[in-house]
């Protein structure tokens, strides 16, 4: 048996997806722990202190502790956002030694919103379990991560394949339903296959068919909440035409089948 010490600069504390309801404000209050938001839909205003923060979708606001935070006027009927409490643990991060140094700005649009999107649910699914596990540390310090890293516009927009890349994602955000994959999005683009592949990865750190899966996967998961679809018409909306295949990449990118999400799903700390 394998043994393993390990031992975290952050701890979780709770975290929830809050979803509006177009009624009351977020509450005055001041915080003991650090809170990490991060808007999925419509457009967060709250103060910390004297400063106004508009969060939108893709972005993220870290309110730190010891500092007074209020909403602005009343929630958006189409707001929903993650929120994650977590304890920073000074001791631990300056025993690091040679531990990477993680920059995280307080506000921010992170680069690959889906993808946290994705950790977030991951989050809250491990947060039910009766047994606390090292998982929640691990998947906060990957949020923590993403957030971290430069988003759009810091990561130096003229440089070279950098609007090509971003072109290549609208049209997998928008067109993840059709039969897309590499050559085909070169060929809409004007570009060389390979080259094409190789700036996305640059700007997005994923490849264009993992790209694609992921767009297909966060729909998937939307639609899996509608119970008059079938797994086979959840999957062809989706982009896939073959439902095994579709259940393999699903767990993959999840870590549980299309089925298991939907019992995993209603109990999310889902709070409105």
């Amino acid at each position: 048996m394998l043994e393993l010490s390990i031992a975290f600069p952050v701890r979780v504390q709770n975290g929830g997806l809050f979803i509006s309801r177009g009624i009351g404000s977020h509450p005055a209050r001041t915080l003991t722990s650090w809170e990490v938001i991060f808007v999925e839909r419509g457009e967060l205003h709250i103060r910390e202190d004297d400063h106004l923060f508009i969060v939108q979708a893709g972005e993220s606001l870290l309110l730190r502790p010891g500092h007074r935070h209020v909403g602005e006027g009343a929630f958006p009927a189409d707001l929903k956002f993650y929120w994650l409490h977590f304890d920073w643990l000074q001791g631990v991060a300056e025993e690091g030694g040679d531990a990477a140094l993680l920059s995280i700005p307080q506000y921010t649009r992170v680069s690959d919103p889906q993808y946290v999107i994705s950790l977030f649910r991951q989050f809250l699914s491990e947060q039910e379990n009766i047994r606390r596990n090292v998982a929640l540390e691990c998947i906060l310090l990957l949020i923590l991560q993403q957030i971290a890293a430069p988003g759009p516009q810091e990561s130096g927009n003229d440089s070279p394949g950098m609007a090509l890349a971003w072109r290549a994602n609208q049209i997998i955000r928008t067109q993840f339903h059709l039969p897309i994959t590499t050559s085909s999005l070169a060929k809409e683009l004007h570009c060389n296959a390979d080259y094409l592949g190789r700036v996305y990865r640059r700007v997005f750190r994923l490849t264009l068919t993992e790209a694609i899966h992921r767009q297909r996967v966060l729909t998937a998961e939307k639609l899996l909440l509608n119970n008059s679809l079938s797994l086979t018409e959840v999957a062809r909306q989706c982009g896939f035409n073959d439902t095994t295949y579709f259940r393999q990449i699903f767990r993959k990118l999840t870590g549980v089948t299309p089925t298991g999400w939907k019992r995993l799903y209603c109990r999310e700390h889902v709070n409105s």
